[in-house]
């Protein structure tokens, strides 16, 4: 059985910046996504973004040469904590890929990378309706915030 292994994006390698692109197109087109499809331009202004970000951490899962998974986060500063913290942004696995561990193996890199940088806590939004990352979450030990909280946002 082929080993899915999980890397840091490096934006020097066409297949990475490739793979990156190709992985946010099926996060939109999912159900789970929305949005528009990254043109080619738009495509470019994501990869020097996520490049140019220096809290940007950017994980690729490659199983059978296939790249399948993506994660991406940030590193912030918690006022409260006084410590660095990540928050995962996108979590991503292409269909044909689910069910194999995957998001759980991508899950426990960026854990391991805020451990490294001592970063007080990994915070993230999941969909009410996405029950499926909600059971991952909770099992590595994700829950609601007490108080519960809304995620809230304003387009420009």
């Amino acid at each position: 059985m082929a080993e899915t292994g999980i890397t840091a994006c490096d934006y020097t390698n066409k297949a990475h910046r490739q793979a990156v692109a190709d992985m946010i197109n099926a996060y939109i087109e999912d159900e789970m996504g929305g949005g528009e499809i990254l043109s080619k331009d738009r495509q470019l202004r994501l990869l020097d973004g996520l490049q140019g970000c220096s809290g940007a951490i950017v994980l690729l899962a490659e199983h059978a040469n296939v790249y399948c998974g993506l994660l991406t986060a940030f590193e912030h500063f918690s006022t409260f904590t006084v410590q660095p913290m990540i928050n995962i942004h996108d979590v991503i696995v292409l269909k044909a890929y689910r069910g194999k561990g995957i998001g759980r193996q991508l899950m426990n890199a960026v854990i391991a990378e805020a451990e490294k940088r001592l970063c007080s806590r990994l915070t993230l939004e999941v969909r009410q309706d996405n029950l499926v990352a909600q059971h991952l979450y909770r099992e590595l030990g994700f829950h609601d915030t007490d108080p519960p909280m809304f995620y809230w946002r304003k387009y420009l």
